[in-house]
């Protein structure tokens, strides 16, 4: 079994090495040559082309920013790969442009599933990230000596687009938590609560979330920028996902004026 990764990114990259790490026979495209550079010395093999990435591997795990990257990647390497082999999107997209590659892919004997994941880099290099899937359990089974390399906690969610569509729930949840958080020091400042005291509190008590240890480490919210960047992308693809839900709005509501004052700079916002 020879795998592909494309995506080597600041969350694929650690991804990408825990299965060169693992002895796994990986072959690295990157658009940038300086991407592969980190991978000089190791085991990995590098293809010119994503499609001749694509004829030399049984399974291509991808990793880019979003649908549109996705999209360019499975244009060139659908055609190149052989039947029976396997595509795995660790992006967060959209789920109905994973259904659509999935239809796709099976009309020429491929097999595509998506499994997004969520913990970023840290968790990548330490093989503990949680693993998204959805498509059938015969391609997750297959697909697992893979996952397994940087995954602790891989979830069947069901049929393609699952996956997807769990991710998003969970970034808009990690962003409203954010917000609620950055509400709630500056409530409780606005009384007078030192707001180092404050967020120790909450940090030992039932108040506590991961979101609110996030925004309690940032020097000021407009650090978050580039975070709060990707995630407004994440809660748009709640919208659209959704629709008119009454519960995934309040998600949405509660995250989206946050990451807007985020993505607007300190000076804009003062």
């Amino acid at each position: 079994m020879r795998y592909g990764f494309i995506g080597l990114g600041s969350q694929g990259a650690p991804m990408a090495r825990r299965m060169i790490d693992a002895g796994l026979d990986v072959i690295l495209w990157a658009r940038r040559a300086e991407s592969l550079l980190p991978y000089a010395g190791t085991a990995a093999g590098t293809a010119s082309s994503v499609a001749e990435l694509g004829s030399l591997c049984d399974h291509v795990g991808i990793c880019v920013v979003d649908d549109a990257g996705v999209n360019e990647i499975c244009t060139a390497l659908f055609p190149a790969m052989r039947p029976g082999s396997r595509i795995a999107i660790h992006s967060t997209i959209h789920p109905a442009t994973c259904i659509a590659l999935a239809s796709e892919a099976a009309a020429r004997g491929l097999v595509l599933i998506d499994a997004p994941v969520s913990g970023g880099a840290p968790a990548a290099e330490t093989g503990s990230l949680t693993v998204m899937v959805g498509g059938s359990a015969e391609a997750l089974a297959a697909a697992r000596p893979a996952f397994e390399t940087f995954g602790k906690l891989i979830l069947h969610l069901g049929d393609v687009g699952a996956g997807q569509t769990a991710k998003l729930v969970n970034n808009a949840l990690m962003a409203a938590h954010m917000a609620l958080a950055h509400h709630a020091l500056n409530a409780g400042t606005s009384l007078g609560l030192d707001r180092a005291a404050l967020t120790e509190l909450v940090k030992s008590s039932s108040g506590r979330s991961f979101g609110f240890e996030v925004y309690a480490r940032l020097p000021s919210p407009f650090a978050f920028e580039h975070g709060a960047r990707l995630l407004a992308k994440d809660v748009r693809l709640l919208r659209e996902v959704f629709g008119a839900n009454a519960d995934a709005a309040v998600l949405a509501g509660t995250a989206g004026p946050f990451l807007e004052l985020v993505q607007t700079g300190p000076a804009k916002a003062s």
